[in-house]
């Protein structure tokens, strides 16, 4: 098993108080800089969303280009989204760092910090996450979504007025995706699936809330299908069909699906189950410990394999990463495991029991990734209080870099949240 080479090691000693990082392009050069987050602490995430603090971009080498705000000490938890995106929300070919701070919705030049536009909230807690969504048939996304911590939305017309709202269960990160192919996409807001206007198209029966939404063309037919996480994990077709679920899980906090097994046909769906929970209060001597485990379906949500874990963690995240390795092949990525496991790369096969390791990351921390350099190779990038560490599958020169045309956000990217949702269509 190859190990990662590591591209940069960044000291974060001029901004030790971050704990999320956005990635894009700011500045049109072809390489991704790094936009990280600093949120208040003077609140309960668990029922109130959170504002920024301090924003700071950073390039590939750790040189800081602009900063908003200044850090402090107190960093704001880190259960619940951060409202920020890196987007071209103008259309003017530039990305714009889009957020919440001071109560208002700021619009930053992507490659200055300076603001070009402010706006009021709708509401003084609409400011769980960050959503763009295409409501006006145009040629990209051009809405902003906004929501609460678990009950309502409101989607904004170009000039921030409120388009329509909605009250609900839309879950942790509502996914826009253009279902039913009529140039306008629809709103996937937790088992309720949403038209450009708002309006209920169909729902499911499910407890609980959503906590991870993921689009997929499961069975290579064009079709393309909703993946649903949360009291289980149910399939289902773009009318709202039940097609198939896995209900032996306790909670389905996270969904990766991909081309896991190449010799298998279609893709499969890799679930991450938090098993025993460790945020209810304190844990007595003789109490299970918190844990969570990785287990993968197939595409008829039938069980391939379930992690029987042994160590003790329970905030373990998974997504899908692709071409790491310049194969083009979909690995599992699971980090911030605990136990003493660090963030790796899986492929689907099992061997002894286990998935199979492709890669294995020396450092602990959270995890963003993108191919940083223009190349199309995924990179990734782990931090934690004190550093920011680069990996690559190659390894790159910084004083060498290649050009590169401008990088427009990707879906993936401009919808960056705690709880990732994806698409494979």
């Amino acid at each position: 098993m190859p190990t990662p080479y590591l591209i940069n090691k960044i000291s974060k000693a001029v901004w030790p108080y971050t704990n999320r990082i956005l990635l894009g392009d700011l500045n049109n050069d072809g390489i991704l800089e790094m936009v990280l987050l600093q949120a208040d602490n003077d609140i309960d995430d668990r029922f109130i969303p959170h504002q920024l603090t301090c924003i700071m971009a950073v390039d590939v080498h750790g040189r800081e280009l602009w900063r908003v705000g200044e850090p402090k000490r107190e960093m704001g938890k880190t259960g619940s989204d951060f409202p920020a995106q890196i987007y071209d929300i103008d259309g003017d070919g530039e990305n714009e760092v889009l957020c919440v701070m001071g109560k208002k919705f700021l619009v930053l030049e992507g490659k200055s910090g300076r603001v070009k536009a402010e706006y009021p909230l709708p509401n003084e807690y609409a400011h769980d996450c960050i959503i763009l969504a295409n409501l006006e048939g145009a040629d990209k996304p051009k809405n902003v979504i906004l929501k609460n911590r678990y009950h309502k939305m409101w989607a904004m017309n170009h000039d921030f007025s409120v388009k329509w709202t909605f009250e609900g269960n839309p879950g942790h990160f509502p996914y826009p995706y253009d279902i039913n192919n009529d140039g306008y996409d629809e709103i996937m807001a937790g088992y309720d699936l949403l038209d450009r206007n708002g309006n209920i198209l169909w729902s499911v029966n499910q407890d609980g809330h959503a906590d991870c939404i993921f689009v997929a063309d499961l069975y290579g037919d064009g079709q393309r299908q909703f993946v649903i996480g949360g009291s289980t994990t149910a399939i289902y077709d773009a009318n709202g069909k039940e097609l198939a679920r896995y209900d032996d899980s306790v909670e389905t906090q996270h969904i990766a699906v991909g081309k896991f097994l190449p010799d298998e046909k279609g893709t499969q769906i890799a679930c991450l189950d938090r098993i025993i929970r460790g945020d209810q209060g304190a844990i007595k001597s003789d109490a299970p410990q918190p844990k969570d485990g990785i287990f993968l379906l197939n595409n008829h949500a039938q069980l391939l394999w379930k992690e029987e874990r042994t160590t003790a963690g329970w905030l373990t995240i998974i997504e899908t990463l692709s071409n790491w390795d310049d194969t083009g092949r979909d690995y599992i990525l699971a980090y911030r495991r605990g136990g003493g496991i660090k963030p790796t790369l899986y492929s689907g096969e099992i061997k002894n029991g286990a998935l199979t390791a492709v890669a294995t990351f020396p450092t602990e921390g959270y995890v963003v990734h993108a191919p940083l350099f223009g190349d199309g190779r995924e990179d990734v990038v782990i931090f934690d209080s004190e550093n920011i560490y680069i990996y690559s599958s190659v390894e790159r020169d910084l004083q060498s870099l290649p050009k590169h045309a401008p990088k427009p956000q990707p879906k993936r990217l401009y919808m960056a949240t705690l709880y990732p949702g994806d698409e494979r269509t």
